[in-house]
């Protein structure tokens, strides 16, 4: 433990030396000061993981080297130590920000022990802290892939709900990211620091749902053999993420109308009311209006939900997204897979723009991951694809020009395929931008820095 430094701060010679030898020998790096006036300065001009501060000190008391230390250096823990322990003098320094009180004579085991579970403390923290750093970086907005007019009104609008308490209904069909947006909204929204608990409505059974959800009291029910918190007590302070909210009955709709409009709910087999500060985002690939017209769904449950609603489009409406989802799905499997792919072949970038994708972004994922995994080649190429892709209307049947098979760096293949995509829209829509745009489902603004950056230019006419 020689990375671990420690201030031991006493006016007694004797019990700084005996502390600095202990230690010492238990693998610690330590320095000593004789008063609080010189530890101050020593906090200053050094970092110190562990201060053991002696309380009654004359000049600057133990006191006021505490509040210094949690102030001027917050990352660092403060022990107190003294022989004169009183109840006032405990609480005092715990409020001071002391991790913990010992009274002279202290026992050196002890010491070390509450050292060690402080230093455990502090790392659990920092991982913590670096956790919520890693999940803030995973899911801010810029990781979200595509420049389409669609996606491009969809990132506006998360970015403008994130950071409010409204509730968010996300439509999509299967596969378009709704849980990735319910992630975006949470870890950027003002609860970013409690939990996200998420549950799939249609994964589990009708009869287990509401406990899942309530939580239940002993007894309530036979095995119910203790008191279980549901998912809105441990989501508390959070957000709940109810996916396919399409599939919950009639009963639980209730309920959860109830936690909608009174933020209160009790558990199975309970009376006691328990209150709920939460927010609420629900998805679902069902068309809603249809279930409410059905009378399957509640019509005031719906409206409740969709005060804010985020419709994803199918990953079939925003093709001129594709060739940037490949890029960064290829990237991301090569890093996690190990893989020493090269790159891809523009006829493999044709026909995955060219399919349907029934399963859309998740469907297009888990192919380049198959694709990256089985090819036997340093690039992928149109034999790696699935023979249900390769099927697929070839762009020159399109109307499209022929492109190249032959192996080149994925982003010179994304950029050859944005270039031909963009003078196919232009050549369509007679060069006029704004009509260009609209076939690409891109605003002008996008479509024009891309013609600056491929240098595109219009064909002169011969006179």
């Amino acid at each position: 433990m020689a990375e671990v430094k420690v201030l031991v701060v006493d006016d007694e010679l004797e019990t700084r030396d005996f502390f600095s030898e202990f230690l010492t020998h238990e693998g610690f790096e330590v320095d000593t000061g004789q008063d609080g006036e010189i530890a101050i300065h020593m906090i200053d001009q050094d970092y110190y993981d562990v201060a053991l501060i002696d309380l009654n000190m004359p000049k600057v008391d133990g006191m006021s080297v505490l509040k210094y230390l949690v102030e001027h250096s917050p990352d660092s823990i403060g022990i107190i130590l003294t022989g004169y322990a009183t109840i006032k003098n405990a609480v005092e320094a715990m409020k001071a920000g002391a991790f913990d009180y010992l009274s002279k004579p202290v026992k050196m085991d002890e010491v070390l022990m509450v050292i060690k579970r402080a230093l455990e403390l502090r790392n659990l923290k920092r991982e913590n802290l670096a956790l919520k750093k890693q999940l803030k970086k995973k899911y801010r907005f810029e990781n979200f892939i595509g420049d389409s007019l669609q996606m491009s009104k969809v990132f506006r609008i998360i970015e403008k709900v994130a950071d409010t308490d409204s509730t968010v209904l996300i439509l999509g069909e299967s596969g378009t990211g709704k849980e990735l947006v319910a992630k975006a909204i949470h870890y950027h929204s003002m609860r970013r620091d409690k939990p996200l608990i998420p549950v799939n409505c249609g994964a589990i059974p009708e009869e287990l749902l509401e406990s899942e959800l309530f939580g239940h009291e002993k007894g309530a029910f036979t095995n119910a053999i203790r008191t279980r918190l549901g998912r809105f007590e441990l989501a508390n302070g959070g957000t709940i993420f109810l996916d396919e909210i399409a599939e919950m009955s009639p009963h639980l709709q209730v309920k959860l109308l109830r936690v909608l409009q009174e933020q209160e709910f009790e558990r199975l087999g309970g009376t006691k009311t328990i209150k709920s500060d939460i927010r609420i985002i629900a998805a679902t690939n069902k068309d809603l209006d249809k279930l409410v017209q059905d009378g399957s769904f509640r019509e005031d449950l719906y409206y409740r939900l969709k005060v804010i609603p985020i419709e994803i489009p199918p990953l079939r409406e925003r093709r001129s997204d594709i060739p940037l989802l490949v890029h960064h799905f290829l990237e991301m499997t090569l890093k996690t897979r190990k893989k020493k792919t090269k790159g891809i072949s523009r006829d493999v970038v044709n026909a995955l723009v060219n399919y349907e994708w029934v399963g859309n972004v998740r469907e297009l994922e888990n192919i380049i991951e198959r694709m990256v995994i089985l090819a036997e080649d340093d690039y992928l190429t149109i034999e790696d694809l699935p023979e249900r892709i390769r099927q697929t209307d070839s762009p020159e049947k399109m109307g499209q020009p022929l492109i190249p098979t032959e192996g080149l760096s994925l982003t010179h293949a994304v950029n050859e395929y944005e270039r031909l995509l963009i003078i196919h829209a232009l050549e369509k829509a007679d060069w006029v931008k704004n009509r260009a745009a609209k076939l690409l489902n891109m605003n002008r603004t996008t479509l024009v820095e891309k013609i600056k950056k491929q240098r595109i230019e219009r064909p002169r006419m011969d006179s």
